[in-house]
């Protein structure tokens, strides 16, 4: 079966950097779009930036521009999600998502394109 697994999250200084990790398997991860999205503490589930299946395309929520970078490893199954110049309001549990084409689909809900998701992975930005 599909399973995404986060890693890397933890505590950083507002500036800081982290990068996060989402290994894939039970699927064949060279032929979907991924993308990670977050939850904040008593907020929704938010897009934050998402990959097609080659990694020839990629996109960021507005917020994130500049600062976080995304990217994967065919070979090895594995998503990647550079944060840099962290915020406070990075604050967050981010997920990985598989997504349902091989390019990055925006819909209106993203369970209507994301049909895996990871447990997620802590991340605090405090100092």
């Amino acid at each position: 079966q599909v399973q995404l697994v986060e890693s890397g999250g933890g505590l950083a200084q507002p500036g800081g950097s982290l990068r996060l990790s989402c290994a894939a398997s039970g699927f064949n991860f060279s032929s979907y779009a991924m993308s990670w999205a977050r939850q904040a503490p008593g907020k929704g589930l938010e897009w934050v930036s998402g990959i097609y299946s080659d990694g020839s395309d990629t996109y960021y929520r507005d917020s994130v521009k500049g600062r976080f970078t995304i990217s994967r490893d065919n070979a090895k199954n594995t998503l990647y999600l550079q944060m840099n110049s962290l915020k406070p309001e990075d604050t967050a549990l981010y997920y990985c998502a598989k997504g349902r084409h091989t390019i990055v689909v925006f819909t209106p809900t993203l369970t209507d394109e994301y049909d895996n998701w990871g447990q997620g992975t802590q991340v605090i930005v405090s100092s």
